[in-house]
């Protein structure tokens, strides 16, 4: 059985739910007035409105650290796994974590709080708002087995948000030989931007190439698009279309997040 079968369950398709963590310190948008107290209870209220809504997995994530960096500072990793740690005896189903984007950040992250996967940009080279772009999967997956966390299981995205690939070839060709050389447990496929969609085409084109490998839709699902992305994709993350007013910044909205799993269940059949 696949690392990721063993954290999903063989032939599930999981929704995957954000918990985007408040600005943490250090950070340009973090609240200093409210502190680490803030972070914990807004992430508190959003882990307990996904769970009653029956997603299948969380995953806590910094996206409220703009602008955002290719190496994060220590105090960010050691203050998520501080956060998670408070919040872990609340916690009910798997749970994964990234540290946006620094994939030795996130491999860190996920030895210290014991989750169960990851998602990072682990392969290629792109041009971003960041700058040049240039992860390195080989050095992340051997700071992995150091750490000794190898039951995580590893979300590649392929397609990087805020950023154009520099590589001529296409996504498939890309998503293939990562595949090949990276040995990721489930590649992702993402929008331009955190919560647009990634287009049902490149979907649909890894998926052909991709047979035998999960492949999800990672940004942009939403009430009215999760059946058509869950006849095509092995599952989905999804963060904005659960909060107040579908704004990514905005804390989840339980009914939405209810009536999304209820869609969600209807489109699998279970």
């Amino acid at each position: 059985m696949s690392r990721f079968e063993k954290v999903f369950g063989a032939g599930r398709k999981p929704v995957i739910a954000m918990v985007h963590l408040g600005a943490l310190p250090g950070t340009p948008l973090h609240d200093a007035a409210g502190g680490v107290e803030a972070i914990i209870a807004g992430a508190a209220a959003d882990l307990a409105a996904l769970q009653a809504a029956g997603v299948d997995a969380v995953m806590f994530g910094n996206e409220n650290d703009r602008p955002y960096e290719l190496k994060v500072d220590t105090a960010s990793t050691a203050t998520m796994a501080y956060v998670i740690g408070r919040l872990r005896d609340r916690i009910a189903v798997p749970f994964g974590v990234n540290v946006l984007w620094d994939p030795m950040a996130s491999v860190a992250l996920a030895a210290a709080t014991g989750a169960a996967f990851l998602r990072e940009i682990f392969t290629g080279t792109y041009a971003s708002d960041m700058g040049i772009w240039a992860p390195d999967a080989g050095a992340a997956q051997r700071y992995q087995h150091r750490l000794g966390n190898t039951d995580c299981a590893l979300l590649y995205n392929v397609s990087a948000e805020f950023a154009g690939s520099l590589d001529p070839r296409s996504l498939p060709d890309r998503a293939r030989s990562a595949v090949f050389s990276s040995i990721p447990d489930a590649v992702l496929v993402s929008g331009a931007i955190t919560g647009e969609a990634a287009e049902m085409r490149d979907l649909e084109s890894v998926k052909r190439v991709l047979p035998k490998t999960p492949v999800l839709a990672n940004t942009g699902v939403k009430h009215a698009t999760i059946a058509d992305v869950l006849r095509v994709a092995d599952g989905c993350i999804v963060g904005s279309a659960l909060k107040q007013g579908g704004d990514t910044w905005a804390a989840v909205d339980a009914e939405r997040a209810k009536d999304f799993m209820d869609k969600a269940r209807a489109a699998r059949g279970y």
